[in-house]
């Protein structure tokens, strides 16, 4: 009888290792070396390998490019986590096309005249790499990008017009492209108007573009109500785009996180900040922990879980839990959709790389035409692509907060 029960419990504690056999090799799987490897790595390592020069990232990356500096970023940021030089290199040999010795933007792609918010993004790497390398032509570059800001043409209260060609809009995109940069540069230069500025911005657009019933954000405001897009009352733009409001949540947290904890205007950016957290967590979807195309119709046909805006989510809730703006219950949401991330949106090629899938090419709100009319039928019609560096680079830092939480 004894026998019996030794031999019970031998074949149990087989199926038991055979079991978890089983598991590990589904893991293995799904992120080869992954214990070894953090994930933001293994993203920069597969960008960096399938473009050895940057500007193959985006078909448009030989412009000045909010998109490509984005990705540049990022991978910058993750060799600021590790030590290692390539992707600081990596960074430097793609800014090396647009800023010359004497820190003049030379490329023709960029035009301040032309006011577009989305040309300013790009300061931050330019941030970046005078922290890096303490080379003076980079604040010199970021000086030439404020020069655009100090004169940017702006609505009747003070708030940026997205583009000289987009008169009297304001779009929660411009938030990311603008307010980071503005708040570390202000850092920067010792010139604290810029925090003013950042708080400006954003609560100006809140007052504007938050929807009072849902929580969210509309993507777009027109104070002339002349768009195609603007309801002809609010001024607003009609649905709650997944990535807009990702921007927006970006923006903010960035700008926490470099503003002066005794600025005045802190605390009322902090109870918008948490606000907006509880609202992006109460649109997760609960299965999966992702966050849809249009945030708030998860059930409306042809609307689909979508990744740069996931990542954007994971990022901005993870890092607000790390700076101690939010709770357990947002770092628990972050997880989830971190997990749903790897699970959905992470791919493994064959030849060992990963790749990001399921990201939103593009969308807008443009000019006068129905094409981007702002609506639902719009947001879902934009085609998803792999590997585009709005999601991509969020990606990573999502990756970057995620171990850093993990350690």
């Amino acid at each position: 009888m004894i026998w019996d029960r030794v031999c019970a419990v031998t074949r149990i504690a087989l199926a038991l290792f055979v079991i978890g056999a089983a598991f590990g090799c589904a893991a293995r799987a799904k992120g080869r070396g992954a214990q070894a490897q953090a994930w933001s790595v293994r993203m920069a390592d597969s960008i960096v390998a399938r473009n050895p020069q940057p500007f193959q990232i985006e078909a448009s990356s030989h412009k000045w490019n909010y998109a490509t500096a984005f990705a540049v970023y990022a991978i910058a940021r993750v060799g600021q986590r590790t030590g290692d030089s390539r992707y600081l290199d990596y960074a430097t040999q793609y800014m090396s096309h647009f800023v010359n010795r004497d820190g003049v933007i030379t490329t023709p792609t960029y035009d301040p005249q032309a006011y577009r918010l989305d040309d300013v993004a790009p300061g931050r790497l330019v941030l970046l790499l005078h922290a890096s390398t303490g080379e003076p032509k980079y604040l010199r570059a970021a000086d030439a990008l404020a020069a655009q800001l100090r004169t940017q043409p702006r609505t009747s209260d003070g708030g940026f017009w997205h583009k000289q060609i987009y008169p009297h809009q304001m779009w929660l995109d411009g938030i990311y492209m603008a307010c980071p940069f503005m708040v570390e540069y202000g850092r920067a230069k010792k010139e604290p108007q810029w925090f003013d500025e950042c708080a400006r911005q954003i609560i100006t657009i809140a007052r504007h573009t938050r929807d009072a019933r849902t929580g969210l954000f509309h993507h777009g405001w027109d104070e002339s109500r002349g768009e195609a897009w603007a309801d002809r009352t609010t001024g607003l733009s009609s649905a709650f785009w997944g990535r807009a409001v990702g921007w927006y949540a970006m923006g903010i947290v960035e700008t926490l996180d470099a503003m002066p904890a005794d600025h005045p205007q802190r605390p009322e950016l902090v109870q918008l900040f948490r606000a907006l957290a509880d609202t992006v967590v109460a649109v997760q979807d609960p299965t999966s922990g992702l966050w849809y195309q249009v945030l708030d119709q998860p059930k409306r046909a042809g609307n689909y879980l979508e990744s740069s805006a996931s990542c954007m989510f994971v990022y901005t809730l993870a890092k607000g839990a790390r700076l101690g703006l939010l709770d357990a219950q947002h770092a628990a949401a972050a997880r989830k959709g971190y997990d749903g991330i790897l699970q959905r949106f992470v791919k493994e090629e064959a030849d060992g790389r990963i790749s990001l899938i399921d990201t939103c090419q593009v969308a807008g709100l443009g000019g006068n035409g129905k094409t981007r009319d702002g609506s639902f039928a719009y947001y879902i019609s934009e085609p998803r692509v792999a590997n585009d560096p709005k999601g991509l680079a969020p990606f990573m830092l999502a990756a970057l907060e995620m171990e850093q939480a993990d350690r």
